[in-house]
């Protein structure tokens, strides 16, 4: 062989790029299943999310804000698989139409959904750690990169 060099570069990268790849089935995301807060006492804000386990193709969610005990912010969410992939479908507040979100990679409890087309956000990540969820979305506004992450701890479901 007359590059040793580039063949191991070549099989580390498709080593790495192999545990990058989209899971395959709705059930690889059952660990997101469960409800999900995170507290801002100083701000007196909770947010909350909770989804239930996959089954008939889906998983049906939901996402709430709290501000000094009113409601101000909603979004109905879904995980969907079909022919195409899995994707994330979110209706939030105020907005009349769905936004689709097609998971493009993934391991075992981290996941990443995309929609390059849509405004804000055009990435949807979780990473989960232990009791530890980590919400991010990502993408530009105004030509500006932007991220918020929304670090939630898993809680019991009333």
């Amino acid at each position: 062989m007359k590059h040793p060099f580039a063949f191991a570069i070549a099989l580390f990268l498709s080593f790495a790029i192999a545990g990058q790849t989209a899971p395959t089935k709705l059930s690889d995301l059952a660990w997101l299943a469960g409800c999900w807060e995170m507290s801002a006492p100083a701000k007196n804000l909770l947010i909350t999310e909770q989804w239930m386990k996959p089954a008939g193709g889906m998983m049906i969610g939901a996402g709430r804000t709290v501000k000094s005990g009113k409601a101000v912010d909603y979004e109905f969410l879904r995980i969907v698989e079909d022919a195409n992939g899995i994707f994330y479908v979110a209706k939030p507040t105020g907005n009349k139409d769905e936004t689709s979100f097609k998971l493009t990679k993934g391991r075992a409890g981290e996941i990443l959904f995309e929609n390059p087309a849509h405004d804000f956000p055009q990435r949807i990540i979780y990473k989960l750690t232990g009791n530890r969820l980590n919400g991010r979305t990502e993408g530009s506004m105004n030509g500006k990169s932007r991220g918020i992450d929304f670090p939630y701890v898993r809680t019991k479901c009333d």
